[in-house]
């Protein structure tokens, strides 16, 4: 078996943490994962911490790391948030820039780059937008960070040993805590509180959210087809659609949490959560310590803004993802069994009662 090294950017993400644990399933591959924070290393993964921010910091800190001459492939997952649209772009591109320029030096053996994106390439977050979206759809009005990052990928690879991949997943759901964009988290919170103060499970988004078609994409799916793109030879300098296969309503889904936790169903009630759940850190400190949780701060457990993000859409968000599997990637994961796995793993790890 070939032996190959990742660089994985963003490694305490759910994308990032999901796939390190994937790569490490697959054996054949050593690991260095990159955040601000840094982790424990372990076993083939290694940890640096750095901020990506500061270019000098970010080619100093990886020149220092054994091993990183023999990197052959960059998993980029890593995200910075901010206010407004226009300014998520200098430092998430400034990222990824100050990534490529500091290993492409180090690594002579470098293959492959991997881009995580989403759905804003084809304009989600702007209101509703032509479905299912294809990796052709033509561009809309900037600002958009994911279409910046990969502009710069096109530009850098000519003449380059390297490809690129760019992976567009949906709303993306796992295990992860810390993490803006976790929506398995928001909701596993949210129902967890509803059953502590003895009410129903109302969704909280907008009426025409809770009709409009959506779709998942399991974290551990995404982990599997991130590897596939970086290492299938016909995937070079292409971008995918990665989506459970599936599409649902939160109409006929919300029920079916509801009975995971144990909890009757109300008509919806449209509600801030970033709102109305700001006053809940007593209530989630109680819920730790009568039920023997692990003592996670109630600022990192969920991302109400997310949350109130997500349910928003009142407009279909369905990608077609046929371009993957015409490819040769043909896994599928069932949505709703997604969803009830990840809270059994919730409650099973004492994150959740």
């Amino acid at each position: 078996m070939t032996q190959r090294t990742a660089l994985v950017v963003g490694a305490h993400g759910v994308i990032g943490g999901n796939l390190i644990t994937h790569l490490q399933s697959l054996g054949g591959w050593d690991v260095i994962g990159l955040s601000r924070r840094g982790g424990v290393d372990g076993g083939a993964v290694r940890h640096v911490a750095v901020d990506l921010l500061q270019a000098d910091e970010t080619a100093g800190a990886l020149a220092r790391v054994p091993g990183i001459s023999a990197v052959t492939h960059i998993f980029y997952a890593a995200y910075q948030d901010r206010a407004t649209w226009a300014e998520l772009v200098p430092p998430n591109l400034a990222m990824l820039t100050n990534i490529v320029d500091a290993v492409e030096p180090l690594a002579p053996h470098l293959e492959h780059i991997s881009l995580m994106q989403g759905y804003k390439v084809y304009g989600a977050h702007l209101g509703p937008f032509p479905t299912p979206a294809r990796e052709d759809d033509p561009p809309h009005m900037p600002p958009e960070f994911n279409v910046d990052q990969q502009q710069f990928l096109e530009r850098r690879q000519v003449g380059s040993s390297w490809t690129w991949s760019a992976l567009r997943p949906s709303v993306v759901a796992g295990i992860g805590l810390g993490n803006p964009m976790n929506l398995a988290m928001v909701i596993a919170i949210y129902a967890s509180m509803s059953k502590e103060l003895g009410i129903p499970l109302r969704f909280p988004g907008k009426p025409g959210a809770y009709t409009a078609l959506i779709e998942m994409t399991d974290a551990d799916l995404l982990a599997a087809a991130t590897v596939w793109a970086a290492t299938n030879t016909g995937s070079a300098n292409q971008a995918y659609n990665i989506t459970n296969g599936d599409v649902f309503r939160w109409s006929r889904m919300w029920p079916k949490i509801a009975a995971f936790f144990e909890l009757d169903v109300a008509p919806p009630l449209p509600m801030q959560l970033t709102e109305i759940m700001a006053d809940k850190n007593d209530l989630w400190d109680n819920l730790v310590a009568a039920h023997g949780l692990q003592p996670t701060p109630y600022s990192v457990v969920s991302s109400w803004q997310f949350g109130d993000f997500v349910f928003g859409w009142d407009y279909d968000v369905i990608a077609d993802s046929s371009k993957a599997r015409r490819a040769g990637f043909h896994q599928y994961v069932e949505t709703e069994e997604m969803f009830l796995r990840i809270f059994q793993s919730l409650r099973d790890q004492r994150l959740i009662p």
